[in-house]
């Protein structure tokens, strides 16, 4: 055959095989039931006891399951690992009877035990667990974390019998079953935490793939860090005959405009994030695929109170109101978010904050000149530290030229990746840092209860005793009426006092490819993956 006769052939063909649209991933994920997500952040660790993040909790929720689960529709609990539970008269004396058919993923039967062995890890004081405070409902419980109480016996949980859990509270919590949902109460499997090593030490390995044993809907295959992890439908879970997905897949990636690159590209189904500068052309040209569900979640400056100058209140203060707020939610976030003067979004579960910290340029120049920095004038150059992530860039930045224009001010700007940036925030290593919190359950508690002086994801450096008794006594308080005017009067101090400064409240912003069907709007934004389905 000639060359000229091949040369001809060869265009041809590629003409030919151009006319056929290769098969991205998301093409072929119709026929593996593989859903495919952009996740935001590589995890530090798959240990429900030592995860703080969200992106963390997205990837927990499908290897874990507490006592309940949350209804993504409506935010209540629903039987999770336990099938049907009692409660005393009194409020104090919560039965859980765990399911016939539960399993960890190795067939192992899920034990009255293991959560008994789950609670005392997360509460003793050797692993240092951050949302340890979380089961400070529990009796006993806030004693044996700070070390006052060495007997776990006398903490509130109790195997009655294998399947049989017995919680007894220091208070009436009537919105326990909401927080049996969250990854801190999840069980994990004894034998094999215990197999790798210390329980209360991190890092001991039984969270890699092949060691990890979970009780949820999937189980981990593959961690390839700064890739992906993939999870596999778990064929002993008690939900799996309904569980239309056999694979999901997460992927770490920062930023949002690489991730929105990956959407269009075919390579995830849903994105993590989207820029707020790409709203508008989303809005405009492919409005099916682009979703801003409401979510309760707070952004918010917060500062180092044990560094000066920001251990004067003045000083805070001054900052917290030098925030325009409504050029944030709107100009910056493209009319995405909602300005922020409370720290407790209005109307959770009924709750609105009767106080706030309003953008008023005036007074926050009189404070700072109060603190002994008239214009500015001798105050020192300070940094802002925030994870990678470009949405945070133009905030801060837009925060940065406020606070030179109206306090004459500087300070600069660092982004780290999440690992870099947890580990300065738990350490209190930062001027001023950039925060967010999403509820874990849907109560204003999940937001006033981050304030007290002993939880484990304050990190501020700021105490009030003041405040820890009101936080106490709302605990305590059965009256719905009178426990908000509690919560209310200890926001008021928060906000009085500023060891933060709200700036928006949330929404999720991502965008969807409409396979995916039965993804719902969530308020605490946790999605249960064996609930979704992919359809052409």
């Amino acid at each position: 055959m000639s060359l000229r006769i091949l040369v001809v052939l060869a265009v041809v063909l590629s003409s030919f095989t151009g006319c056929f649209k290769r098969e991205t991933p998301v093409d072929a994920a119709r026929a593996t039931k593989t859903l495919l997500i952009g996740n935001g952040a590589e995890p530090a660790d798959l240990d429900p006891h030592v995860a703080v993040l969200y992106t963390d909790y997205n990837i927990l929720v499908a290897l874990f399951e507490g006592l309940t689960v949350i209804d993504e529709a409506t935010s209540k609990p629903l039987p999770g690992a336990a099938e049907r539970w009692d409660i005393s008269p009194d409020g104090l004396t919560y039965t859980f009877q765990l399911r016939a058919d539960g399993l960890w993923s190795n067939g192992d039967p899920v034990t009255a035990e293991d959560f008994v062995f789950s609670i005392e890890r997360i509460l003793n004081p050797k692993l240092a667990s951050e949302y340890a405070y979380m089961l400070d409902v529990l009796a006993g419980a806030a004693d044996y974390t700070a070390g006052k109480l060495t007997d776990f016996a006398q903490v509130g949980a109790k195997a009655l019998d294998a399947r049989t859990l017995q919680l007894t509270l220091a208070r009436p919590t009537p919105y326990l079953l909401s927080l049996t949902a969250h990854q801190a109460w999840f069980p994990v499997h004894r034998a094999s935490v215990l197999k790798a090593g210390n329980p209360h030490a991190r890092g001991t390995g039984w969270t890699r793939p092949g060691n990890l044993i979970g009780n949820g809907p999937f189980v981990l295959a593959e961690w390839k860090p700064d890739q992906h992890i993939l999870v596999k439908k778990n064929p002993r879970h008690h939900d799996a005959a309904t569980n239309q997905i056999e694979a999901v897949k997460f992927f770490p990636v920062a930023d949002p405009g690489v991730d929105e690159r990956a959407f269009r590209s075919g390579q995830v189904h849903i994105t993590y994030d989207v820029l707020p500068d790409r709203l508008d052309a989303w809005r405009r040209e492919d409005p099916a695929k682009l979703r801003v569900d409401p979510i309760l979640q707070t952004f918010y400056v917060r500062f180092n109170c044990t560094r000066a100058p920001f251990t004067d209140v003045r000083v805070r203060r001054a900052l917290g109101l030098a925030i325009d707020r409504e050029a944030i939610a709107g100009p910056v976030m493209r009319g995405s978010r909602k300005p922020a003067y409370s720290i407790v979004p209005p109307d959770t579960a009924g709750y609105t904050s009767s106080a706030s910290m309003p953008t008023d340029f005036e007074a926050a120049r009189r404070l700072l000149t109060e603190a002994g920095f008239p214009g500015g004038k001798g105050f020192p150059k300070f940094e802002i530290k925030m994870n990678n992530d470009p949405i945070n860039t133009k905030v801060f930045e837009a925060i940065q030229q406020m606070w030179r224009k109206e306090l004459g001010i500087e300070c600069t700007l660092a982004t780290m990746d999440d690992r870099v940036y947890i580990d300065a925030m738990q350490t209190l290593a930062f001027d001023v840092l950039r925060s967010r919190w999403i509820g874990d359950f849907n109560d204003p508690a999940t937001f006033t209860d981050l304030f007290t002086s002993t939880s484990g994801n304050n990190n501020t450096g700021w105490k009030n005793p003041a405040y820890d008794r009101l936080i106490e006594a709302a605990g305590r308080e059965q009256d719905t009426a009178k426990r908000f005017e509690l919560l209310r009067q200890a926001e008021a101090i928060v906000l009085a006092e500023a060891p933060v400064a709200p700036v928006f409240f949330g929404t999720r912003t991502y965008l969807i490819h409409p396979d995916v069907k039965g993804w719902i709007p969530a308020l605490l934004g946790v999605h249960r993956y064996q609930t979704i389905r992919l359809e052409p």
